[in-house]
């Protein structure tokens, strides 16, 4: 028994649990008015919901999976429109049947007079256009607020598996990205028997721990990602040695804030494979990063290498990569957790490359 009840979607079943209770108290407070209690009217409404809720449970559980899905959208236009007509057919019959000669007895014992015409025949009854009309009425309007808030459910889910599984490739695509740029320092490391290339190894270990056992949770510790972030630093001041002058700094509290994985991740490494990788000569990066009542600036900036160096650069056939991810990679996060607290700005001189970026870490949008 318990093990059953472990296995129990609560999660899924209780919204629809409270909907139901809400649409039978609602009902009876607006049909109270004109019964003598709110008990009897408490009793027509459970007479009558089961009817709804089989209604709303037929469009959902079998029409929905049937023809939505599969995309035949006339036939389930046409099934909803039938569905809606049996369910107002059985609505009518449950009035003339069982709810009429009930509210008659109750008027008769409370002294009030009834305006129903239950005494007529029953065909004549059941073809009243006006009281079809009353049963279309109320038997297709509780199942259609519940089914607006079942579709609305159901495109939020889809929006959040899309956004989730947006969000998962963007970032599957910084890890290769960077892996890949790390191997090759290592290889060049290796290639020259540097005593430095155990150093290497640590600090990619390191940082592919992190990548592949941290990095899944949606939001992590701003202090741990800043971590991360200087020992990428301390593997290429490794590799660039005095060709590279790196500054970081760092201002605020870190401690009790949350950040998206990997968020700041591109803009540095952006500096690195774009400046540094490409400066032939001497190179510098400053990164500053401060902390000020939840919100973040990000300072990145970085030499750019001189045009006509790299026209000759390339001439010899070595391979300078131009068009990384890492920019266009932030922005579509950017937008995704942070869609109205965020502003990244990026501005590129003759001898200098800015970003920055700023984000009200509270403002963020769980996926």
């Amino acid at each position: 028994m318990r093990s059953l009840l472990h296995h129990f979607k609560w999660r899924q079943v209780l919204p629809d649990i409270i909907f139901w209770l809400a649409a039978t108290l609602i009902l009876t407070l607006f049909y109270r008015p004109t019964l003598p209690s709110y008990g009897f009217a408490f009793r027509l409404v459970l007479l009558v919901m089961p009817i709804n809720i089989l209604y709303y449970y037929v469009v959902v559980k079998w029409l929905l999976p049937q023809f939505l899905y599969k995309k035949r959208y006339v036939w389930l236009n046409v099934s909803i429109l039938g569905m809606g007509l049996i369910a107002a057919l059985f609505f009518r019959l449950n009035e003339i049947l069982l709810l009429y000669p009930l509210i008659s007895d109750a008027y008769i014992k409370a002294g009030w007079t009834l305006s129903y015409k239950i005494h007529e025949p029953f065909l004549k009854q059941l073809t009243d256009p006006v009281y079809i009309v009353n049963a279309i009425e109320q038997s297709n309007i509780i199942v259609w607020i519940a089914l607006g808030i079942t579709f609305f459910r159901m495109w939020f889910e889809r929006r959040q598996a899309a956004m989730e599984a947006e969000l998962n490739l963007l970032k599957a695509q910084v890890h290769p990205h960077f892996l890949f740029n790390t191997l090759n320092n290592l290889y060049s490391l290796t290639l020259q028997n540097s005593p430095q290339s155990p150093a290497i190894v640590l600090g990619l270990s390191a940082i592919l721990r992190y990548m592949l056992y941290e990095c899944n949770a949606e939001f992590i510790s701003l202090a741990k990602e800043v971590r991360i972030l200087e020992s990428y630093m301390e593997l290429e001041n490794i590799r660039y040695k005095e060709r590279l002058d790196l500054n970081f700094t760092r201002k605020g509290d870190l401690s009790n804030q949350e950040i998206a994985p990997l968020l700041l991740m591109p803009l540095v490494e952006n500096a690195f494979k774009h400046g540094a990788s490409q400066e032939m000569t001497q190179a510098w990066i400053n990164i500053d990063l401060q902390v000020k009542s939840n919100k973040l600036k990000f300072k990145v900036s970085n030499s750019i290498p001189d045009k006509d160096l790299m026209r000759s650069v390339e001439s010899n056939d070595i391979l300078v990569e131009k068009d990384g991810i890492g920019l266009a990679n932030i922005q579509k996060r950017l937008e995704i957790i942070y869609p109205s607290a965020h502003r990244l700005r990026v501005f590129e001189e003759e001898d200098m490359f800015l970003a920055i970026l700023e984000v009200d870490l509270d403002k963020r949008v769980g996926i």
